[in-house]
């Protein structure tokens, strides 16, 4: 078993940026690639991006070449540096990890992110 825990979420006005963090503990021989995913209220969740025990990184539409994803590999650790934040940012950001199937096996409680416009 992994366990996920976030930090760094809050509110931030329109064009600022926050930096979220999710550190895995437990099982951690199991993580393959670690990321992000959000929702909104009454929308459906989003991929916002994931990062391979590699380096290999990947991001949604709607945050690519605002957003970036790094990881500390010692530390079991992701980081999402979020610039130039726009109001429709704002959502709970959910840390996800791939355990080795390609799906997200294990989930994060979640931070909000609020973007004041």
């Amino acid at each position: 078993q992994v366990q996920l825990a976030e930090s760094g979420g809050g509110l931030v006005q329109a064009g600022g940026s926050l930096r979220l963090s999710c550190a895995a503990s437990g099982d951690t021989f199991e993580i393959k690639a670690m990321g992000w995913y959000r929702q909104a209220p009454g929308k459906q969740r989003e991929y916002v991006a994931f990062i391979t025990t590699y380096g290999r990184t990947g991001y949604g539409d709607a945050v690519k070449g605002r957003f970036t994803i790094t990881g500390d590999n010692a530390q079991n650790t992701v980081f999402l540096q979020m610039n130039n934040l726009k109001a429709e940012d704002t959502a709970v950001y959910c840390c996800a990890l791939d355990a080795g199937g390609g799906n997200v096996d294990y989930w994060g409680r979640g931070t909000q992110v609020t973007v004041s416009s």
